[in-house]
């Protein structure tokens, strides 16, 4: 039987508290509350949308003669699925590789799934509208599921911006281990960096539904984990992941 789920995990840069302002304590429960509102509204409408039967009739689902505990024998850990979603340029995809080679150097079935490279093949054919975000975050977590019932450490890297549709995955992936990982560095931060000048386009008006710009991103509200890599090195990123596998008995 899969680990029931572990409580949430932060990473916080040491001046966190200092780095904010305080804010008034009855304005900051409102917001949350809002936020936990939304998640759930998000979480409600993914169940009730998750396709529950094939469209395909004459369809028999074969059970395999393997189970999750065999698997965990043979490689040594348990499978999941790490979900990494943030802004474009905060680091989702250095953090996802620095990890699956952590994972492959101490003998881990680990693989990433990276958001550009599945749109060579697997998401060709989609662009970037609501719809088409909507069905690349849909194959990509039903991929992933595979993956993951297969025994392996499967890290997803995807903006992924909504939070209707990360819910969605997670419904999903049940009863598997589904981890909410947000890289969490803010748009002032990835814009500064704009590795494949990205934002510089989007600025000029050059990339329409650029999220972040000009398109929304939907933060988690209660991810599994939370790593700020705007303020920690890709070393101590990687190693926030790690340790939290290993707490909480993925590894």
């Amino acid at each position: 039987e899969p680990a029931p789920h572990p409580p949430r995990v932060h990473a916080k840069h040491p001046n966190h508290d200092r780095r904010h302002r305080p804010v008034p304590q009855a304005a900051h429960h409102a917001s949350a509350d809002r936020g936990r509102d939304r998640w759930r509204r998000a979480c409600y409408a993914a169940s009730v949308d998750a396709p529950k039967e094939p469209k395909a009739e004459n369809l028999t689902w074969h059970a395999g003669e393997v189970d999750a505990s065999a698997r965990r024998k043979a490689h040594g850990h348990s499978g999941a699925t790490l979900w990494l979603t943030g802004l474009s340029g905060s680091g989702k995809s250095t953090l996802a590789h620095r990890v699956e080679r952590l994972l492959i150097e101490r003998g881990a079935f680990a693989y990433v799934l990276d958001g550009d490279n599945v749109r060579h093949g697997l998401n060709v054919d989609l662009g970037f509208d609501p719809k088409e975000r909507q069905e690349n975050v849909r194959r990509v977590g039903e991929v992933a599921r595979l993956f993951t019932d297969a025994g392996a450490i499967v890290l997803t890297a995807f903006i992924s911006p909504y939070l209707e549709d990360r819910a969605l995955v997670r419904e999903r992936l049940q009863p598997l281990r589904f981890i909410e990982l947000h890289v969490a560095a803010d748009v002032g931060v990835c814009e500064a960096r704009d590795p494949k000048g990205l934002y510089a386009k989007a600025r000029r008006g050059e990339i329409p539904q650029f999220t972040g710009i000009s398109a929304p991103y939907e933060a988690p509200i209660d991810p599994e984990l939370r790593v700020d890599t705007g303020a920690l090195s890709i070393d101590e990123s990687a190693a926030q992941v790690i340790a939290y596998l290993e707490s909480t008995g993925v590894l």
